[in-house]
């Protein structure tokens, strides 16, 4: 994922962008948009682990989708 800090006049009430990919966030200050990427890295970045036991064996990938 293409995160990115940017100023924008487009809305002088949230100047600053977190764009991410093709998704843009507004924030009213540089400090707010900077800490919410802190915390968007550090969630992408921590394990996932998967539950295997939460779908049976036998089930095929359509029953998980």
């Amino acid at each position: 994922m293409k995160i990115v800090v940017s100023a924008s006049s487009r809305n002088p009430v949230c100047p600053w962008q977190v764009q991410l990919d093709q998704h843009v966030v507004s924030f009213r200050s540089e400090a707010e948009a900077r800490a919410f990427v802190a915390t968007l890295e550090t969630r992408l970045q921590a394990p996932h682990p998967l539950m295997r036991d939460a779908w049976p064996a036998n089930a095929g990938s359509a029953a998980r989708h």
